[in-house]
């Protein structure tokens, strides 16, 4: 009999399968020293990211289902 997958739970709330599989998350760098960034890169880093395909191999194993 197979085992289960575990899915990686810190990932749950931190990255989204889309419905084609890609993986959407939150940009990093938008907590603190905004005041060194100007207004489009703060609110561009609002917006949501598409993973990067050398990172998709590793989240299929970790968020499975």
């Amino acid at each position: 009999m197979k085992m289960k997958l575990k899915t990686l739970s810190s990932l749950k709330k931190r990255v989204k399968k889309t419905a084609t599989g890609k993986f959407i998350h939150a940009h990093s760098g938008t907590s603190h020293n905004n005041s060194a960034k100007t207004s489009r890169r703060k609110r561009l880093l609002h917006r949501p990211a598409v993973a990067d395909e050398t990172k998709v191999k590793a989240l299929k194993r970790l968020l499975p289902y």
